[in-house]
């Protein structure tokens, strides 16, 4: 396990070190990767072929869809990247904290196909969605992991530990 950042609050660190040593992330790392190098794949081969077939606003809609697609697999793939750093030691949770590390929120935008006299390629279209739920998973896991850091929780009162006191107390213990 990586040792704790003393910079991130305490409990963000051990969640963060924990959570990037996990076999849970090795198996969510291997499936993001995975993801890219379709992708990838895609869209240098059989993609160029399905962009070429497409009418002029298929062929604009395409191209914004494979932007899209590859810029949030981009943010997903340097997130996990992160991740493993602090699970490899080289970086610590608190840096894996911060802002220019962390998953910013994917943008709503148009399909583009709407307007296209031409549908999205299937394989496209499974990418796409494919991606969309990597990132949503991903950012689930980034609020979980650094949600509040920075911020002192006060201490839980244990109600057990408050009765036994009172009894002690009360019968000179």
């Amino acid at each position: 396990m990586t040792p704790v950042d003393p910079k991130a609050s305490p409990s963000t660190a051990v969640r963060v070190a924990d959570f990037a040593g996990s076999e849970m992330f090795q198996r969510l790392f291997s499936e993001g990767m995975e993801l890219v190098e379709e992708t990838a794949s895609y869209l240098d081969g059989v993609g160029r072929e399905d962009a070429k077939r497409l009418g002029r606003t298929g062929a604009l809609a395409y191209a914004a869809e494979s932007m899209a697609l590859t810029t949030q697999l981009m943010q997903c793939a340097s997130w996990l990247l992160t991740q493993r750093a602090v699970c490899e030691g080289d970086m610590k949770p608190g840096e894996a904290a911060e802002e220019r590390y962390r998953l910013t929120p994917s943008k709503l935008r148009e399909a583009g196909w709407a307007n296209s006299e031409d549908p999205c390629p299937p394989r496209l279209a499974d990418l796409a969605t494919r991606a969309k739920a990597l990132h949503e998973r991903l950012s689930r896991l980034d609020r979980s992991l650094f949600e509040g850091e920075g911020e002192e929780t006060a201490p839980v009162e244990n109600p057990v530990a408050s009765q036994l006191d009172r009894l002690s107390q009360a019968f000179g213990g």
